[in-house]
């Protein structure tokens, strides 16, 4: 009978694996908190020019890259295309989660709340 129940448990957790790896491949998922990114790309504000420093950032495939806001006002980074990635909102000061890139190509993105005005570029090499 104990074998039984541990044998139903080990099947849950081999499901929920394979659920979680298969759900998650070819995604840019967060790296967990606390994680440090391979690459950090700066949102500047200046008298309302807002921009993504640097505009253009190369990363390679599976590298991670987080969003830093030095701004006095919340920002986003989210992927306009195939949504690779929405970081949410950004709080001055605050750093996003590392995202990782798992996906290779170039990928334009915005900030959802300044779409018409900030824009930047992600270069993932494979």
């Amino acid at each position: 009978m104990a074998s039984r129940m541990w044998g139903g448990a080990l099947l849950v957790v081999l499901t929920l694996g394979v659920c979680l790896t298969v759900s998650c491949k070819g995604k840019s998922n967060p790296a967990g908190p606390g994680a440090a990114a391979d690459v950090t790309i700066n949102i500047n504000g200046n008298l309302g020019s807002n921009s993504y420093s640097p505009s253009t950032a190369t990363v390679n495939l599976g590298q991670t890259v987080s969003w830093h806001n030095t701004d006095t006002m919340t920002h986003t980074s989210t992927e306009g295309g195939i949504a690779l990635w929405n970081t949410q909102d950004i709080a001055p000061g605050a750093t996003s989660a590392p995202i990782h890139m798992n996906t290779a190509g170039t990928f334009g993105y915005i900030c959802t709340i300044h779409p018409n005005t900030m824009s930047g570029t992600l270069i993932v090499n494979p």
